[in-house]
């Protein structure tokens, strides 16, 4: 089934884009996206095991090259969590430090193309594989929802239940305009965590699919191929910024959300 797809560009990208699926419940709408999961939890492990590394031999003294470059990268997301959080807080580090290295390095695999994983698995029996995480929506709500949690949490933490009820109620307009404060508050609440997701999704998405069709356009003809190489590449170096830069943008809007959440309004 899987080589009758590939006859044809539309089939090809289609079947690249399909998630290895488990559906939880025979009947039901509980629907695990296998490949989306497993690739998550092995590029976490991956990268705790990498900054293992760095820490099982750390010195005082001269750093190595590997501790030197972790060192530098953790300084670098500390100066900007402290930068944007204003709080008290000790966990708005870590949780910066968790989404931007982790959403890097779930981003990174959109650098392998799409074949190099699909065909060896289609090998032993997997014919559908999404290698990036984050081009599946389900990736990104689950970031962003663990996000907006955090919200409720710093909020409650702050101004506590009675002060962050009555806030949510009564700002901004004052305690007789209640329902437009409650439907005001709702709409942007929840719009945080949604946006969030749907940036990261949208631009991982649509890298895949122009991807995809540079490889298309390649296996058409010779000319396809040279064309195909060219925008490949051009369009591989564009993505060594566009893979950091939807990183470090969930991870900023992350912890500006936490530190307004604090804020009274």
């Amino acid at each position: 089934m899987a080589s009758e797809q590939a006859l044809t560009p539309t089939n090809y990208i289609q079947h690249h884009l399909k998630n290895l699926t488990v559906q939880v419940q025979d009947g039901g709408f509980w629907t695990l996206h296998v490949d989306t999961i497993v690739t998550s939890v092995l590029m976490g492990l991956l990268i705790v095991f990498a900054f293992w590394l760095a820490t099982r031999k750390a010195t005082s003294g001269v750093p190595g090259k590997w501790q030197a470059f972790v060192e530098i990268c953790l300084e670098f997301v500390d100066k900007q969590a402290r930068d944007t959080y204003h709080g008290p807080s000790k966990l708005v580090t870590p949780i910066a430090i968790t989404l931007f290295f982790w959403i890097l390095m779930m981003n990174m695999l959109k650098m392998i193309p799409a074949d190099f994983i699909a065909k060896p698995l289609e090998l032993v029996g997997v014919h559908y594989w999404k290698p990036v995480p984050t081009a599946d929506v389900n990736a990104t709500l689950g970031l962003s929802i663990s996000v907006f949690f955090l919200m409720i949490f710093f909020a409650l933490r702050s101004k506590g239940l009675g002060g962050f009820t009555h806030e949510f109620l009564t700002a901004p307009f004052g305690k007789w305009m209640l329902p437009f404060n409650l439907i005001l508050n709702i709409v942007e609440w929840v719009s945080k965590p949604v946006s969030l997701a749907m940036r990261l999704f949208g631009n991982m998405f649509g890298g895949e699919i122009v991807f995809l069709l540079i490889w298309v356009l390649g296996g058409a003809s010779v000319f396809g191929m040279l064309a195909g190489g060219v925008f490949g590449l051009g369009w591989m170096l564009f993505h060594l910024l566009v893979i950091p830069l939807q990183a470090f943008i969930f991870m900023m809007l992350s912890i500006v959300y936490l530190s307004l959440s604090e804020d009274s309004h």
